[in-house]
């Protein structure tokens, strides 16, 4: 299980993400139909504003049961190995189970 203060840090992120997500989108789209160079540093200046942890590269998918960081799969939110515990005790519809034969 992962520390609380991680999982409450991670979900402050993407409050904001949310929060600044149209202004970034917004100032990117000035910066492609501007073409002189002084127009576009001011700009540039405006995307550097918002907080660094409302930038969508700061945040980091966590599994939903544990909240590890780590070897996460998108299709079902979990980590690894939650999901093939899952998987063995039949709670997720559709997904079998592999073993290597080795």
């Amino acid at each position: 299980m992962a520390k609380k203060i991680l999982i409450y840090r991670e979900k402050k992120r993407q409050k904001l993400e949310k929060k600044y997500h149209l202004i970034r989108r917004s100032s990117k789209k000035e910066i492609s139909k501007i073409s002189s160079l002084s127009e576009k540093w001011k700009i540039h200046g405006k995307l550097q504003s918002p907080p660094r942890n409302s930038a969508p590269t700061h945040l980091h998918r966590r599994c939903f049961s544990t909240g590890r960081p780590r070897a996460n799969y998108r299709d079902f939110g979990l980590s690894g190995h939650i999901l093939r515990e899952m998987v063995q005790a039949c709670l997720l519809p559709g997904a079998t189970r592999s073993s290597c034969a080795g």
